[in-house]
């Protein structure tokens, strides 16, 4: 273990921890192989001037160790993104699972994501992956044309079929894993064709849709974020052919987030979450921020060589800016009838001039107030099919998953 990385001392603090928490670790910062011209994440390069931006061996040691350690769950997660996570080198990656077992308490699961852009993927990170039970994420915003309008290598050379090149590798080595598509201005009017290429030829059942939201430095967004409206209309276009034929089938994040809040669970999902704050970053040197997209010197919650990462994510300041996003909703939030669901989305598209009182409404409130208008018949329907212990799968049997009387098909 290197000097300047000690080793912590067990937390005092696990009373004050909240009762589940994401640690999204980048071993290799901002560092990627490819230039994908909306990616938010590259200039936080600019944050380490010099550095190598790999994570040590002794800090990794040092996280895996604290990370178990301030979990008092059945199931740990470890998740692994960049920047792009394959550039640390597999070593590092079969030193971290060594390190998981020898750190792993009795009865305790162990689990790994792993999120990659795919390009640099082979034979020998695929049979890891599998032996090893990683979950990965792939990088894939549609067809071809779609997909090499914005996810560019260096020079702006095309990536998809090394892309798919990665998928196929995953699907012959039987990895399991899920595709991550960012939705922009170059592909929102195509909803329900990626969708469906999705499905049909790159072969996931699970699918994550994360808009493109990106300030321009002058109080609007960039030329390459979606709208409002555009989300909106994405999200119908996929869920008016998911209800109708794929439920059960096909796994959509937000649509699965939106029904088990309809169901009466708490949102398993940040962004809808009451608050947040739970979600946090590790840097390859091992400073923690308050959440992937506010990696900036103002969200810094110290370094975990120096403080125990329980003590960090319990912290007063960190406590504080997850409460801030119910705090501080403006009043169109407040008296929303999609609030329920939506919670105001995430704090970093709160996007405007706003008020000293009222903070800007969320950029994308047009289209998330739409889209769950839109599902609310379906999704009453399924959540009662699940109260009654039937699978949600029997709504694609009625003429009209729409019709607002549940007792109507029930």
């Amino acid at each position: 273990m290197a000097i300047n990385e000690p080793r912590m001392s067990v937390s005092t603090n696990f009373s004050s921890m909240p009762p589940a928490f994401h640690v999204m670790t980048k071993p290799t910062g901002a560092v990627c192989n490819l230039a994908c011209r909306y990616c938010f994440y590259r200039s936080r390069e600019g944050l380490y001037p010099g550095s190598r931006f790999r994570m040590s061996n002794g800090l990794l040691e040092n996280y895996i160790r604290q990370h178990i350690e301030a979990h008092r769950a059945p199931e740990v997660l470890f998740s692994w993104q960049g920047g792009e996570p394959t550039l640390m080198g597999l070593d590092f990656f079969r030193r971290a699972v060594r390190l998981q077992r020898k750190y792993q308490r009795p009865g305790t699961r162990i689990l790994n994501a792993f999120q990659t852009n795919g390009t640099l993927l082979t034979e020998e990170w695929c049979k890891f992956f599998h032996e090893n039970q990683f979950l990965v994420g792939i990088s894939l915003d549609g067809p071809r044309d779609v997909h090499d309008a914005w996810r560019v290598g260096k020079k702006d050379a095309p990536t998809f079929d090394r892309v798919m090149a990665g998928v196929s590798l995953l699907k012959e080595h039987q990895v399991e894993y899920n595709i991550l598509a960012c939705v922009h201005a170059a592909n929102a009017a195509r909803g329900l064709e990626i969708y469906r290429f999705f499905r049909d030829e790159a072969g996931s059942s699970f699918i994550q849709f994360i808009p493109i939201v990106e300030r321009d430095g002058k109080g609007g967004v960039t030329s390459w974020s979606v709208t409002g409206r555009q989300y909106g209309e994405f999200l119908i276009s996929v869920f008016d052919e998911w209800v109708r034929s794929d439920v059960g089938r096909m796994f959509v994040q937000i649509f699965d987030v939106a029904l088990g809040v309809w169901f009466g669970q708490p949102s398993t999902l940040c962004v809808f979450s009451e608050t947040c704050g739970n979600g946090v970053v590790i840097e390859h040197n091992g400073d923690m921020y308050s959440c992937d997209h506010f990696v900036d010197p103002a969200h810094k919650l110290g370094n975990i060589t120096q403080t125990h990462l329980a003590d960090l994510i319990a912290s007063p300041g960190q406590r504080a800016f997850g409460l801030d996003k119910r705090d501080r909703q403006p009043r169109v939030c407040r008296e929303c009838p999609v609030r329920f669901i939506c919670n105001g989305a995430c704090p970093k598209d709160r996007i405007g001039t706003g008020t000293e009182v009222e903070p800007p409404v969320n950029f994308l409130c047009e289209g998330y107030r739409a889209f769950f208008t839109h599902i609310d018949p379906p999704m009453k329907i399924m959540a009662e099919l699940l109260r009654r212990q039937r699978p949600p799968s029997e709504i694609m049997a009625m003429d009209d998953p729409f019709h607002e009387q549940v007792e109507k098909h029930l």
